[in-house]
């Protein structure tokens, strides 16, 4: 995986650059769903190694399927979010939408724009046994199944410079009491405890969905995704809130992270070049930071554990967070001839040996039940089963937040979470503010 490509940067992050919308896979131009003369359509978006994948899986199934060609668009991040919704709201949708699940499903759903696949699934049981259990949730709304989980799993991971850690002669933390205990040591060293690029924001929002599952439980998040009123101000919440004030007022964070950001990778170079010592990120910094941290990876000097349990806290450990799947959704405005040639690509061509083998080979783990199998010989075998190991046991593995929430409550999270690591807001502020958006 390049640094510049990261799997964040895929799925959450804005890019700058134009509007690709280069057909790859077959002439003509995408158009309505299903109103081109080639068949059915499908947008993915740019970027290696996922992007050459997609395409691959599409072209082998074209090729086996003459008589049900998919015409394939790619586009930039950016523009693919503005395009996509465009194209929907004038009954201009792809066939097979390319989506994060979660919060824009859900609008999705409600405007009775995609088709509802639980009876696809019924009638393709070994597809869906394939599957990461722990996948569907971010697919499913009202317990019906609304798209197909697919691609690759990247929960958040605490990594750990162990250079630094031998040097100042520390343990890895195990609970939310030793990484605070932690912070002086690293502080007095002149090592910076956490590395973070708080500018891009949702990175800082990884510390609270931990906090507040390892704190509240999964039933915590569970009660703002369906809006409960005031659940922002349960006191569980009020205490994860606290807890990361507690952090940044300790200088827990490397001075001006709030100026550093995710998508230059400027937070991985501060680990493995020494400056910090431990950061909170997603699976998919571990290619980047093989990529360009010379033998930081490759020497052994890379560690990494799921979150610290928090004493006397409510949350499973074996809980996680972050991006459970990639997903594709079927429009419902497409004809019936194309939603017919997109049923037999997800059935027979999104997921296959070839596909699984590819996003293994890319240093990512697939949701496939048993690709773990694939791993032997390789030299991310270590770090590919503990992904693997911690996606497919998770009891519950929340979605990134930001994803999860409609889009008009995400932007709000993002606002006040800014605010709260700024200290520019008391965690009872915050609390009030995001509970304003759950009447909306």
């Amino acid at each position: 995986m390049s640094a510049t490509t990261s799997r964040r940067s895929l799925l959450t992050l804005a890019l700058s650059a134009p509007l690709v919308g280069t057909v790859l896979a077959a002439c003509g131009d995408s158009g309505p769903a299903g109103g081109s003369s080639a068949g059915a359509t499908i947008w993915i978006l740019t970027g290696q190694p996922g992007e050459g994948i997609r395409t691959d899986s599409v072209n082998a199934f074209n090729e086996a399927n003459p008589d049900s060609e998919l015409v394939l668009s790619s586009y930039q991040n950016d523009a693919f979010k503005a395009k996509i919704r465009t194209a929907i709201g004038a009954n201009q949708s792809p066939t097979v939408i390319w989506t994060w699940g979660g919060g824009g499903l859900r609008d999705y759903v409600k405007n009775g724009q995609v088709e509802d696949l639980t009876s696809f699934f019924a009638e393709n049981a070994e597809l869906k046994d394939k599957l990461f259990a722990s996948a569907f949730g971010a697919a499913t709304v009202d317990d019906k199944i609304y798209a197909v989980p697919c691609e690759n799993v990247s929960p958040i991971v605490m990594f750990y410079n162990m250079r630094l850690f031998e040097k100042v002669g520390a343990q890895l933390p195990k609970t939310w009491d030793d990484v605070m205990a932690l912070v002086p040591t690293f502080n007095a060293a002149g090592i910076a405890p956490f590395s973070l690029g708080g500018q891009s924001r949702w990175t800082n929002m990884m510390w609270l969905e931990f906090l507040y599952d390892r704190i509240g439980g999964s039933e915590l998040f569970t009660s703002i995704y369906e809006g409960t009123p005031d659940a922002w101000s349960h006191p569980d919440s009020i205490d994860a809130l606290t807890k990361v004030q507690d952090l940044v007022r300790a200088n827990g964070f490397i001075n001006g992270f709030a100026s550093i950001t995710a998508d230059s990778n400027a937070d991985q170079a501060l680990l493995y070049t020494d400056k910090a010592a431990m950061m909170l990120h997603g699976a998919w910094t571990y290619g980047a930071m093989k990529t360009d941290g010379g033998d930081f990876v490759t020497g052994g000097h890379l560690a990494w554990s799921t979150f610290p349990e928090v004493t006397g806290g409510k949350g499973d450990p074996s809980d996680s967070v972050g991006n459970p799947s990639s997903y594709y959704a079927l429009s419902s405005q497409a004809s019936d001839e194309a939603k017919t040639a997109a049923k037999k690509y997800f059935a027979e061509g999104l997921i296959t040996d070839a596909t699984t083998k590819a996003w293994v080979e890319s240093g990512s783990v697939p949701i496939i039940n048993g690709s773990d199998s694939l791993f032997t010989g390789s030299e991310d075998a270590e770090w590919l089963q503990f992904v693997y190991d911690t996606a497919s046991q998770a009891k519950v593995f929340q979605q990134s937040w930001d994803q999860a929430l409609s889009p008009t409550q995400a932007e709000a999270l993002l606002d006040n979470i800014s605010k709260l690591f700024g200290l520019a807001i008391t965690p009872e502020e915050f609390a009030a503010n995001m509970n304003a958006t759950l009447a909306g």
